[in-house]
């Protein structure tokens, strides 16, 4: 029997495929940080068995019609927004994400972010190097303090209780909004269910952790913003289109906010004069949140495994829905 054909959308290391090689024949983007063009991915989908693809790659009814052998679709993360769910139902293709492997270490990224953007590490670390450092002064590069302050989190799933869970190490108020209440939270980690808007007034940093719905998108809106405390710093590790950029920005200008640290964005990647980049109360990263050697490791490899699972009619770990 010929091996199946799986095409990887970004290049990974061949250490991660060799145990798999008896079994399937690989075929993988030249490039690690350039995305696939959109006609290379639809020539190498036509023959593929399995798919390996990232966020930026579009599956949509066009690929999934056009290949005929394709029999799963391993997104590399945990979100799948990217892909159209209810096309490759019909084309019965299988959709698998990569869950619960990278919710620990992106909820580390989430609260480092957050004491980042609080504590102006970025700001004083720039500081130091245009040389600006003249001597001491009282309220040289204040912040905001982390401990004994409430921490509002909108979405609480794995990672949502992750930084939960950091939360309570810093003594903090817990604060949570989510589509179901999660008793347990509450119990173990003293977690409060609040309301969207109680969030919003009562909180000191407002984490988004929610996944990119129907009902999410655009959900921090001017509105939202307005309803924040004035020393309030909003940090978002989930999706871009969950925010609406102009309002953010605004209410970072006019300080209507204190500040934000973003991971995410509406439109990726971003360069040097995206407007979020150029002010001082904002940190930008470019989309790491779970960008550890072990937990991207850790990723691949579901990927393979759900991959395997379904060429080899075993069934997939994760399965999305």
């Amino acid at each position: 029997m010929d091996k199946a054909i799986i095409y990887i959308t970004r290049k990974i290391p061949n250490t991660l495929l060799s145990d798999y090689e008896e079994q399937f024949t690989f075929r993988m983007w030249e490039k690690a940080d350039e995305r696939v063009p959109r006609d290379v991915l639809l020539k190498e989908a036509k023959t593929a068995d399995g798919l390996i693809t990232v966020l930026s790659d579009q599956v949509d009814e066009a690929l999934l019609s056009q290949s005929p052998n394709l029999k799963i679709v391993a997104n590399l993360a945990v979100g799948y927004n990217n892909i159209d769910l209810s096309a490759a139902k019909k084309h019965n293709v299988l959709v698998t994400n990569t869950p619960d492997v990278l919710s620990e270490t992106t909820a580390d990224l989430g609260f480092a972010l957050l004491m980042a953007t609080a504590r102006r590490i970025v700001e004083a670390s720039e500081f130091i190097k245009n040389d600006e450092w003249k001597d001491w002064a009282p309220y040289l590069l204040a912040g905001s303090d982390i401990h004994h302050k409430t921490i509002g989190i909108v979405g609480m799933g794995r990672i949502g209780e992750a930084i939960a869970k950091r939360a309570t190490g810093f003594n903090m108020n817990i604060r949570y909004h989510n589509r179901s209440r999660k008793e347990d939270a509450e119990k173990d980690l003293g977690a409060i269910y609040s309301s969207f808007d109680d969030l919003l007034t009562e909180s000191d940093f407002v984490v988004s952790v929610v996944p990119l719905t129907k009902e999410t998108e655009k959900m921090f809106n001017k509105d939202a913003f307005q309803k924040m405390k004035s020393s309030a710093i909003f940090i978002n590790i989930s999706r871009g289109d969950v925010i609406e950029e102009s309002a953010l920005l605004e209410a970072l200008k006019e300080n209507k906010i204190r500040g934000a640290g973003l991971d995410v964005f509406r439109e990726e990647p971003i360069h040097s004069d995206n407007p979020f980049v150029g002010l001082k109360n904002v940190v930008c990263l470019p989309h790491i949140g779970s960008a550890s050697d072990d937990t991207r490791t850790a990723m691949i490899r579901l990927c393979l495994d759900n991959i395997k699972g379904v060429i080899w009619g075993m069934g997939a770990k994760t399965p999305v829905g």
